[in-house]
């Protein structure tokens, strides 16, 4: 790691914790050299692709995994920090699962579990748009197919 003020190489790990809801590790190091104080955050690198519908790939974007759950559960019960940590436990199970390639379809049956454990109506937003319903007897089939105890 250089460091910010002398650009040499030499540094040591003064301090090191998890940073709050990312996954993120804080550390506070020490340039050798100059003695100076710095604060750098390592990340895992998640590369997984997404394979689109149409058979292109797409980067996997956890900010757009949480739009589209925000939009799911806007008006419901769930708060944005539910919706955020959401994102969060979906990305971790997917860097645990060490998958380098997942389908929309996996990923949007993924979330939907998660939701349908979460908020009825959020599930179903989500699945009129991941589903693309064209009628309303698809919709119909939907709904019938949730299990009463599972409506919140």
């Amino acid at each position: 790691m250089r460091c910010p003020f002398c650009n040499l190489e030499e540094s040591k790990v003064t301090d090191s914790r998890n940073a709050a809801d990312t996954n993120a590790v804080r550390r506070r190091r020490e340039c050798l050299h100059c003695l100076r104080r710095f604060t750098t955050f390592e990340t895992v690198d998640l590369t997984i692709q997404v394979k689109k519908r149409d058979g292109t790939y797409q980067d996997f974007q956890q900010d757009k995994l949480m739009r589209g759950l925000d939009a799911a559960c806007r008006h419901t019960q769930i708060s944005h920090e539910q919706v955020r940590q959401l994102a969060y436990k979906i990305t971790a199970d997917l860097m645990e699962s060490q998958i380098r390639e997942i389908s929309t379809t996996e990923l949007g049956e993924m979330v939907m579990k998660h939701l349908q454990a979460l908020d009825t109506i959020a599930y179903i937003r989500f699945a009129c748009v991941y589903r693309r319903f064209k009628h309303v007897d698809e919709l119909m089939d939907a709904l019938q197919n949730i299990a009463p105890e599972d409506i919140h």
